[in-house]
This record gives C-alpha cells, sequence and structure tokens, in this order.
C-alpha cells in the first residue's frame, strides 16, 4: 500500500468513526483541539501534522489501540531501562574525517576519505 492509500484509508475510517458517534466535522474539530480545515483535510486523505492525529485519535478513544500496537516501544522509551541506544565510537576513518586528519582521494573509480 503506498503512503497516499494509507492516508485515504485513515481519512475514511476516522470519517466513518465519527459519523458513527454522529458528530459534526466542527463537533470533532473541537473535541480533539483542531481546525475543522485540519479534520477536513485529513478525512479527505491529506497529510497534517502528527499532534493533530493524535489529538484526534485521542478525542475518537483510538488511544488504547495505538498504546497497544506500539507498546514495547513506548515502555521503553518511558522507563528508560529497556532500548536505550549505546553510544559507539566512530571507526577510525570516520574519526578522521571530523579531525580533518586525512584528505578525499580518487581511488578505482570513486572519491574516498583517505585518513593520514
Amino acid at each position: 500500500m503506498t503512503s497516499e492509500a494509507v492516508l485515504a484509508e485513515i481519512g475514511r475510517r476516522v470519517a466513518r468513526r465519527r459519523l458513527d458517534w454522529g458528530v459534526t466535522q466542527e463537533q470533532m474539530a473541537a473535541r480533539a483541539g483542531i481546525g475543522r480545515a485540519t479534520l477536513q483535510r485529513l478525512e479527505a486523505g491529506g497529510s497534517v501534522q502528527l499532534l493533530s492525529v493524535v489529538k484526534l485519535l485521542s478525542a475518537l478513544d483510538l488511544l488504547d489501540p495505538l498504546d497497544d500496537a506500539l507498546a514495547e516501544s513506548i515502555k521503553s522509551s518511558q522507563d528508560g531501562s529497556e532500548g536505550q541506544r549505546q553510544r559507539r565510537r566512530a571507526p577510525r576513518q570516520h574519526r578522521a574525517r571530523i579531525t580533518g586528519d586525512g584528505s578525499w582521494q580518487w581511488v578505482d573509480g570513486t572519491w574516498q576519505w583517505v585518513a593520514v
């Protein structure tokens, strides 16, 4: 599925849920704390800010399914105990680029950084 198709499907589902609740776009936008034009754009399959999507999902009582889908990732980042990125040192040739100890040279048909 293309990104555009995903946006269109999300828009259709949001509109269906809103209509099932029997509320207007204006009412739903007010409940979510977003602009009506933003809701219209989302329901039409357009791109909107992620913050607007989160606000809308909250207003539609859909944050729990999102939390379930991303539970491990969210929990890891919140408690800070799991999934932390390990700090690693760059390989020597990359450090040389940063410190300036080397130069770009044409080698075997490509430009390569050659550390001194």
